[in-house]
């Protein structure tokens, strides 16, 4: 470690730790600092980077592992695993006659317009989808549990050798006596296999839902739980404190707990980011704005209004269900490493297929051949060919005309058109995703900002803009590692539900209230000295699907429609004040705040406050605009507040690359943000 800095004095540091595709990221926050750190991602160890990120940022800071109070980490573990289908070997267990629930599904097609299109195959195969006899209705107990037909599905879940075992009973949502017996006989008769309850996940209707996402957390509950073990064990070694890991509802939650429900963190790392960004938001007084996280694999987007992150009840990933709280974040297959192709028709695509950590774009010199997106805007003179990437890579520039130059003979194209055509592509689909998040549901962007992070996205942030005609973007000084900064700001977070179906009477009567106050004190009892925050999922009389509107403790009928009709005129256009109101599910969350670290106060800074320095001009370049090369100003380092500077410029920061295309401007705020906004 460098003797340059004094030792920082034991917890008072608190450290964030993001696995993405590509890199892995780290941030060390305290004492009105912020350093930080980017690696090669592990993919066969997540750990291996994990601890490596830890390693560097506690070097560039001087400080020792006993200073870090706090371990906040988001991982991809649970994202890949459900991706690639790398999970235990599960069984699951479910009331007779409703054992191909999971397959039946919705019966709604992945795709509209090609019929024959299949969605992916079950978790569980059929001969593991187990069935025992017994019926709970919405008023109780209809036919009490066969205890026979449980003995026989013990014995075959003892013979099929299986790993993790999912019980769903039918509306054990109302009644979770049978189904927790079921789970206790399953753990009794097969010692050291994991078994996930639906009704310890989430106590809530819909079965086919409910079913999908038991299924996938016993699915990937014994892959996190030994990744967690090796990585809490790895930290305890270098005198860390127990990670604490980023759920998908966007507060951190304990390694036990995410071990034992891992259904709880597949968006774990989009949930950091998102967090990350509604911080910058906050600090540099955005309003509302539109969260853009552009990595190496992939690219998150998501709506943050009022310094909140917009929430979902339900999402699918990878074409399977998870009826879970978590951030509203729609994901497309579009990075850095995304690789650009020719389809059969000879029309230009890129990804969702992606060079990843190894063997990475060709640009990297890692043995990489194919041509990616950071290929395209090296050529372009978005990225220097003498400038030093993060983890201390440097641009092959040979290699990446290489690339390109084999897609380009392909397309009957020369370089720089291919190069120009692969980065236009990918904004596209990017620009897509964005509208989905806001024009499809009611949201004008036109009103926001946008603010860009990820290693690869303040690159293309300023043209994203342009088409979705925004005229503010914020690039924050850590935007290449902001998911990890996310970790460090979190807060813990507890959510609960139940699903009450009531309704306008019942409301009248309170049962509401009662409802709510029920899962705030189980609320209160999991995570002490949290606030408690409820909402409330709600629907006309007859509708399908219902939309979930904040609300106090004691929700009444009028306040509940007064904000259920807002909510519904901004989603659909219209209200309807005389159709009926119905109450479906009530949420609470339980969120504990944690100590500041500084950030709010002091600059995002690698260096001390008082030290900071001007960036340095790194000369000129030529970089493609509008299909033209022109004279690019260059700036190295971390611009100091107040710092302008209009486009054509690029701002090489050390995580990050920031492209001001010409009729643009921007400045340096007081915490390190680049604003930029179109010039009249």
């Amino acid at each position: 470690m460098s003797g340059a800095q004094a030792t920082a004095r034991p917890g008072s540091y608190a450290l964030g730790v993001d696995v993405g595709g590509t890199f892995t990221d780290a941030a060390l926050a305290g004492a009105g600092r912020l350093f930080t750190a980017k690696v090669p991602s592990t993919p066969r160890d997540q750990s291996d980077g994990v601890i490596a990120a830890i390693e560097q940022v506690l070097e560039k800071a001087g400080v020792e592992a006993r200073s870090v109070e706090r371990f906040g980490h988001g991982m991809t573990v649970a994202t890949n695993g459900l991706l690639e289908e790398r999970g235990a070997r599960t069984a699951l267990v479910t009331t007779q006659g409703f054992a191909d629930v999971l397959e039946i599904g919705r019966q709604a097609r992945p795709e509209l317009y090609r019929p024959c299109a299949r969605a992916p195959a079950p978790l569980v195969p059929a001969e593991l989808r187990l069935e025992v006899g017994e019926r709970v209705g919405p008023g109780g107990v209809i036919r009490p549990l066969d205890e026979r037909t449980l003995e026989r599905a013990l014995d075959d879940l003892a013979e099929a050798g299986v790993e993790s075992v999912a019980v769903c009973l039918l509306h054990s949502y109302v009644d979770a006596a049978h189904e927790r017996r079921v789970a206790e006989s399953v753990a009794a008769r097969l010692p050291g296999v994991h078994v996930s309850a639906s009704h310890d996940l989430l106590s809530v209707f819909r079965e086919y839902e409910r079913t999908s996402t038991t299924v996938i957390d016993a699915y990937l509950s014994p892959l996190i739980e030994t990744y967690l073990r090796r990585l809490a064990a790895r930290a305890s070694e270098r005198g860390l404190p127990p990670p604490e890991i980023m759920s998908s509802g966007g507060g951190l939650i304990d390694a036990e707990t995410a071990g034992r429900h891992a259904a709880l963190t597949v968006l774990s790392g989009p949930a950091a980011g998102a967090i990350g960004a509604a911080t910058v938001g906050e600090l540099a007084a955005a309003g509302e704005v539109l969260a853009f996280d552009m990595g190496g694999t992939s690219t998150d987007v998501c709506v943050v209004e009022g310094g909140r992150v917009r929430q979902a009840a339900a999402q699918a990933i990878a074409g399977r269900v998870l009826q879970l709280p978590m951030v509203d974040v729609h994901t497309v297959g579009a990075g850095g490493g995304s690789i650009a192709w020719a389809d059969a028709g000879g029309a230009l695509r890129v990804g969702p297929q992606s060079a990843g950590a190894d063997p990475g774009p060709a640009c990297y010199g890692r043995g990489g051949r194919l041509p990616t997106v950071t290929d395209a805007n090296l050529l372009l003179g978005y990225l220097g060919a003498g400038s030093a990437l993060a983890g201390g890579l440097r641009l092959d520039v040979e290699a990446a005309e290489r690339a390109v130059d084999g897609l380009a003979g392909t397309l009957g194209l020369d370089r720089d058109e291919a190069a120009a055509g692969i980065v236009r592509v990918t904004e596209h689909e990017i620009a897509r995703a964005l509208r989905v998040v806001t024009v499809e549901r009611g949201v004008d962007p036109r009103g926001y900002a946008l603010i860009a992070f990820g290693g690869a996205g303040p690159m293309h942030a300023v043209r994203l803009a342009e088409e979705l005609e925004m005229n503010r973007v914020l690039c924050p000084r850590a935007a290449g590692v902001l998911s990890a900064v996310g970790l460090v700001v979190s807060d813990a977070r507890r959510d609960f539900g139940r699903s009450v179906l009531l309704g306008e009477d019942d409301l009248r009567a309170g049962r509401a209230a009662a409802a709510a106050s029920e899962l705030a004190e189980r609320a209160r009892r999991e995570l002490p000295g949290a606030q408690v925050e409820a909402s409330y999922d709600v629907r006309y009389r007859g509708q399908a699907f219902e939309l979930t509107v904040p609300g106090p403790l004691e929700p009444s009928l009028a306040g509940l429609r007064e904000r259920f009709e807002a909510a519904h005129r901004e989603r659909y256009g219209y209200a309807d004040d005389q159709g009926e109101l119905e109450l479906v599910n009530v949420r609470v969350a339980a969120v504990a705040a944690r100590p500041a670290v500084g950030l709010a106060s002091g600059p995002m800074s690698q260096q001390p406050a008082g030290e900071r320095s001007e960036a340095a001009e790194g000369g000129r370049r030529a970089a493609t605009f509008a299909g033209a090369p022109v004279d690019a100003l260059v700036l190295r380092g971390e611009p100091a507040a107040g710092t302008a500077l209009e486009g054509p410029a690029i701002v090489e920061l050390s995580e990050t690359t920031v492209v001001v295309p010409p009729g643009w401007r921007g400045a340096v705020d007081a915490h390190g943000t680049l604003v930029m906004e179109r010039i009249a």
